[in-house]
């Protein structure tokens, strides 16, 4: 894989997240970019378990479940500002025998589901972000594939998001910060599906128009 930048794109004024997304798609096909199948990441949040915790307040850990279905023999466990531990698909068993110390949050459930565009050496991924029945948000990734040290393509990686974008495109993503010039990996992706996920979470608190 190559250097991963995920963004949130805001839902276009008067438009349902559904039809943003094919504004999205519809620019990126006139760009010439091509349909190469589909993709989906999800998360799951665990906190830990009351009778794990001290009798001094301790505040519990949260713990992030995530898939790709880049890597489909593969789970994510990810700690918020912490480790990300990468495993076989066998962990989502032993999540089950650990509920004694993480238990899974009610509806905590997450994911984002699209179509998978080729254009030259960019991969790119538009998504719905859904919780539950209900479309949330929507989520875009682009991959530059040559390239796997962020610091020697970011300013490519930039220009081409800017190409269909436009106003709404991203900064540089935190993680490229504390991993500018270290080669970038799958955990990388992983991270800044995390932090958008719960960006897309804490904005439910208000309510958005335009969503159906």
């Amino acid at each position: 894989m190559g250097v991963t930048c995920v963004s949130q794109m805001p839902v276009a004024e008067g438009k349902s997240v559904q039809q943003t997304v094919e504004l999205l798609t519809r620019k990126l096909e006139m760009l010439g970019a091509e349909k190469q199948g589909t993709f989906c990441v999800d998360c799951e949040t665990y906190h830990t378990a009351a009778s794990t915790l001290g009798s001094q307040g301790q505040t519990g850990k949260l713990m992030y479940v995530m898939h790709n279905s880049e890597y489909p023999l593969s789970c994510f466990a990810l700690f918020e500002n912490g480790p990300c531990l990468i495993a076989d698909t066998n962990f989502d068993v032993l999540m089950v025998k650990l509920k004694g110390f993480f238990q899974s949050a009610k509806a905590s459930k997450i994911e984002t589901r699209g179509t998978r565009y080729q254009y030259c050496d960019f991969l790119v991924k538009v998504g719905t972000v859904t919780m539950g029945p209900s479309a949330r948000g929507i989520s875009v990734e682009v991959e530059y594939g040559p390239c796997v040290v962020a610091s020697d393509c970011w300013s490519l990686l930039l220009e081409f998001l800017q190409s269909f974008l436009g106003s709404h495109t991203p900064g540089a993503p935190a993680v490229f910060g504390n991993r500018h010039d270290v080669v970038y990996g799958p955990a990388d992706t992983m991270v800044q599906y995390m932090e958008l996920f719960n960006k897309i979470r804490k904005q439910q608190q208000v309510p958005v128009a335009g969503i159906r």
